[in-house]
């Protein structure tokens, strides 16, 4: 086990997994938090980080990388083997002296006796996940999770929403009557390329509430190739297929920018999406924006997109889109959501718990 960091005043445990987008919000939070004064041990749960993460943790100062080899709130068997891993990291706070914890998930708070204040952080859960995508009576090895992050949220002194579409959704489903919105942040990724008549979306193909089959049957008619980065293998063993998508299989953080470099259109179907860091990334790469007419997304990009109600009107905006000459304002637009936002408004969320002074 890691030794005690011998700088309390202005540290915090902060969790992330190595599977999606938490990990590159982690990354980026702990960066701006450097730049701070305040060091953070990355706690990585779930999955272990590649090398290329890896290498990445180690170029934030003074962050420290723990492979804890615990499971996710959404990865573990049982709401036991979930006691055990909020438990294990309560102890690892206690052990390492940090001042603050910064939990990226409200079902991580669990029963454990924190040594100092906790922040969780939504940034999405299976309740909220489940009414937007399925609906109706949620199955027992989900309905313990969402029990769970509803524990989470009552027990943490604070809890953020990446949106404020999020954050009503949040409330629709646990009752939680105060969440701090802090949008998620990004620094724009240099890439060159030459930007050619196709489309592109990126996520986790597998997951449902993404919509990559209302994209990936619009792309059999759409004179222009639909590629499509991430996963068709989730960690808990779902999969995906698709017929039409272009595969461009799980990219790096220097493939992705390469992929945004190189097509002209972004297209998001997703069902849920608490804030959307890939169109983040999208639009400030430049590309012109079509997006599925929801909350979120609303309130993110209004104004700077194009907006599909359904499937029946994805055809037509990816065609628009594709003919239409620059980025339809989602450059500028991107410029709102920056790291140092999210660190400012992040550290206020912590100091207003007495923490991180």
């Amino acid at each position: 086990m890691p030794d005690g960091l011998g700088h309390t005043q202005r540290s915090v445990l902060m969790t992330a997994d190595a599977v999606g987008g938490v990990w590159r919000y982690a990354v980026d939070l702990a960066g701006g938090f450097a730049e701070r004064g305040v060091r953070t041990v990355l706690a990585v749960m779930g999955p272990a980080a590649s090398a290329a993460q890896r290498a990445e943790a180690e170029a934030v100062p003074g962050l420290r990388l723990v492979q804890t080899g615990l499971p996710l709130d959404w990865t573990a068997e049982s709401s036991g083997a979930l006691r055990q891993a909020t438990a294990g990291l309560a102890s690892l706070a206690a052990l390492l002296g940090v001042r603050s914890v910064h939990l990226h998930a409200p079902a991580l708070v669990g029963e454990a006796r924190w040594p100092v204040p906790v922040v969780a952080v939504a940034h999405s859960c299976v309740g909220t996940w489940w009414r937007a995508v399925r609906g109706g009576p949620m199955p027992e090895n989900l309905a313990w999770r969402a029990a769970a992050a509803a524990a989470g949220m009552r027990a943490a002194a604070a809890v953020i929403s990446p949106s404020a579409a999020h954050a009503a959704a949040l409330v629709a489903a646990y009752g939680k009557s105060t969440i701090e919105v802090v949008h998620n942040g990004r620094t724009p990724q240099p890439a060159r390329g030459v930007r050619s008549r196709a489309v592109l979306t990126a996520g986790r193909l597998w997951d449902p509430g993404k919509g990559m089959a209302a994209l990936d049957r619009a792309a059999a008619r759409l004179e222009a190739p639909v590629r499509a980065a991430g996963p068709l293998r989730a960690p808990h063993g779902e999969t995906a297929a698709f017929a039409h998508l272009r595969l461009l299989g799980t990219l790096d953080q220097t493939g992705m920018a390469q992929a945004y470099a190189e097509a002209r259109v972004f297209a998001s179907m997703a069902g849920y999406e608490p804030f959307g860091l890939a169109v983040l990334e999208a639009a400030q790469a430049g590309m012109r924006l079509v997006l599925h007419d929801i909350p979120t997304f609303r309130e993110l990009w209004d104004g700077a997109a194009i907006f599909v109600d359904d499937e029946a009107g994805l055809l037509p905006a990816l065609q628009a889109a594709l003919d239409a000459p620059g980025d339809g304002g989602a450059r500028d637009r991107a410029a709102r959501y920056t790291v140092d936002a999210m660190a400012d408004g992040t550290l206020a969320v912590h100091r207003a718990m007495g923490a991180l002074a």
